[in-house]
């Protein structure tokens, strides 16, 4: 099974978090700082990548977008501190 699409969180400068997905984390990253990311981050770098998980499809991770998405803002936060191991072993 080959994990190609993700989803990510990223902590904005401004202290806010940003959730997406992407099959091309790096370049995502480039177009967020460049300004031509989403029009939420416009403005709002530079950007930490606080959180990324690896799916199969784009399907699966729209739908683990949407779960993330529908957390506020105290429970994103503590769902990035138990997920730190995540990206330390990326």
């Amino acid at each position: 099974m080959k994990l190609t699409w993700s989803v990510y969180i990223l902590k904005c400068a401004d202290k806010s978090l940003y959730t997406g997905i992407t099959n091309n984390i790096a370049r995502r990253l480039e177009d967020h700082e460049s300004g031509n990311g989403a029009k939420y981050t416009k403005g709002r770098g530079p950007f930490k990548l606080v959180y990324q998980e690896f799916m199969e499809n784009r399907s699966l991770s729209t739908k683990r977008e949407s779960e993330i998405k529908k957390l506020n803002k105290q429970e994103k936060f503590a769902f990035i501190d138990s997920h730190k191991e995540r990206l330390r072993d990326l």
